[in-house]
């Protein structure tokens, strides 16, 4: 199945897989949910990534944690709607305790480096 939405379609996935309480998902692979994967991982919420390259494709294994550090994991930016934030008006999710993750001109990184790189974008997703 074709999904429009490859941000949403993973975030679903990882959603999923902590309802089952499964240790692994696999994806296709794209760089935009590579880039976010690694920032997941920095932050500690995923415990590790695996790229796969077969002849034809490429696959995006997500390691979870035994125990759950994800409570919430939302889309912001949708291909319907977008939502973009100025460097001073990038959100804060839940005090400071979780995370924005954005698509600057430097690249997809975590709220708090943007913000410090005076970096604004279009915010992707939340994690708490």
């Amino acid at each position: 199945m074709v999904s429009t939405d490859s941000i949403a379609d993973m975030l679903t996935r990882i959603r999923n897989a902590i309802a089952v309480q499964k240790t692994e998902i696999s994806l296709p692979h794209n760089s935009i949910k590579e880039a976010i994967a690694k920032i997941l991982e920095e932050k500690g919420y995923i415990t590790g990534i695996k790229v796969k390259k077969d002849a034809f494709k490429k696959e995006l294994t997500i390691e979870l944690p035994q125990r759950v550090t994800i409570n919430e994991i939302d889309r912001i930016s949708k291909p319907g709607r977008r939502v973009y934030a100025k460097a001073k008006d990038i959100p804060v999710v839940k005090q400071g305790r979780g995370v924005v993750i954005l698509s600057t001109s430097k690249g997809i990184m975590a709220g708090d480096d943007a913000k410090q790189q005076q970096l604004g974008g279009e915010v992707l997703c939340q994690v708490y």
